[in-house]
């Protein structure tokens, strides 16, 4: 059932003084973009007749083709409550469609939906909830951020030592009355570096909700002087931050079927299928979900986070673990994906992944349940683990070689996609580092 209609919005948009109206979409990336426009634009843009220039959003279309249309979802209208009070500011997340009035191919919302609707095909209902981790940094005279932190809090610490507290509750409330359900937050392990997670939802709807919180964050991060940064790793010899993807299937009328009370792990048949599909394509989703050269940086041993393609209900060091839960709150927990990625197309691919487990009844591998932190080079031999993709010139091979997600994603963003990250990826290699210049210039 849909939450507004038509009307709802324009007889919202009267009542509570909202002047500025945000279409916003995201570019292939996954960064938030917008066209804003005044109450008095809104109902031409309700009735799917706002047209934007597509050729200046990365990924999209060539000037040739540039006139695309903005079609807004009447559900994610939202107001902003950080922006003023008189004419207000409020939002409506749009798909994309041609000049023909179909779906443009290339808007990473539409690449979601396709793989939603083949779930729901199967009589599956995708749930995700995430974990999002950021840090706090101060800024300079000139308001630009740096990586300084005055605080020196870890995990779990409170104020006064955890001085971002405060900063922490602004966030939340904000998002409350932005009908968030935040579950938990909390300092993480790094000075400055936070954690807030809110509850699961359907799948297109946590996707909407990460490009939202990711804006909530960083608006009122300023507003407090300092800046919020998703970057998967800001400081070296530190702990970096992830978006952990906790993700089960239910059936239509929201039985989860990933439970079974009598296995060892809780786990159905239905759910070693999906993980058997996520360890299958994982390589290859992995430059969507970590698709920057500083997300590899975070995926090293000794700073808790995954290294190695294995799974364990007992332990968090694997890639993937099964969190204790009741049974109705039976999941798979991915540990990989940062939250700089593109949410459309990293839970995209993490659905049609596991999909193809379940169609292929999958299999996968026994748990390890050892701390694979500090595993040795022998027992990993022995165990026969692989390795994720040590860094964005490996995951672009992957991804070359996955012939199934390149089709998720569609010939047409797949292919600037996948030139974009290898232009990136030569940018890097070709950079000599201050740490090679110190290394090595005055040895050699």
């Amino acid at each position: 059932m849909s939450k507004y209609t038509r009307e709802d919005i324009l007889n919202l948009v009267d009542e509570e003084d909202v002047e500025f109206i945000r279409l916003q979409f995201v570019d292939m990336f996954g960064v938030t973009k917008n066209v804003a426009i005044t109450a008095r634009q809104l109902e031409k843009a309700l009735d799917n007749k706002f047209i934007f220039d597509g050729s200046a959003i990365e990924g999209f279309v060539r000037v040739e083709e540039s006139d695309m249309y903005l079609y807004p979802n009447l559900d994610t209208f939202q107001i902003f409550p950080w922006r003023p009070q008189q004419g207000k500011v409020a939002r409506l997340i749009c798909d994309v469609y041609r000049p023909n009035r179909t779906p443009f191919e290339g808007d990473p919302r539409y690449i979601l939906k396709k793989v939603i609707k083949e779930a729901k095909d199967m009589g599956y209902i995708f749930n995700v909830g995430p974990e999002c981790e950021f840090f706090l940094f101060h800024c300079d005279d000139n308001g630009l951020p740096t990586t300084l932190t005055h605080e020196q809090a870890g995990y779990f610490d409170m104020a006064p030592v955890d001085l971002a507290e405060n900063v922490r509750r602004d966030i939340i409330l904000n998002l409350e009355d932005m009908e968030f359900e935040v579950e938990a937050s909390h300092h993480e392990m790094a000075p400055g570096q936070h954690e807030i997670d809110f509850k699961y939802s359907e799948v297109l709807d946590t996707a909407d909700n990460i490009t939202t919180f990711k804006m909530a964050v960083k608006a009122i991060a300023k507003r407090h002087g300092l800046h919020a940064t998703f970057m998967p790793k800001p400081v070296g010899n530190s702990w970096g931050s992830g978006m952990h993807l906790n993700m089960s299937l239910s059936d239509l009328e929201g039985n989860n079927l990933f439970s079974d009370p009598s296995d060892e792990a809780g786990l159905s048949r239905l759910a070693y299928y999906f993980l058997a599909g996520i360890f299958k394509h994982v390589r290859g989703l992995t430059a969507i979900a970590n698709p920057i050269v500083n997300s590899y940086k975070r995926l090293l041993t000794g700073f808790d986070a995954p290294l190695y393609i294995a799974w364990s209900s007992k332990n968090r060091s694997p890639l993937i673990r099964v969190p204790l839960s009741d049974d109705s709150h039976v999941r798979l927990e991915l540990r990989s994906p940062d939250c700089v990625s593109n949410p459309y197309l990293t839970l995209a691919v993490c659905l049609a992944a596991g999909l193809d487990g379940i169609k292929n009844q999958l299999e996968p591998p026994k748990s390890v349940d050892c701390n694979l932190y500090q595993i040795s080079d022998e027992k990993v031999a022995s165990l026969g683990l692989q390795k994720l993709p040590q860094d964005l010139g490996e995951a672009i091979e992957a991804l070359e070689e996955d012939k199934f997600i390149q089709e998720v994603l569609g010939e047409h963003l797949y292919n600037r996609y996948i030139q974009a990250k290898k232009t990136e990826w030569k940018e890097y290699c070709i950079q000599v580092t201050d740490w090679e210049l110190n290394k090595y210039l005055r040895k050699f």
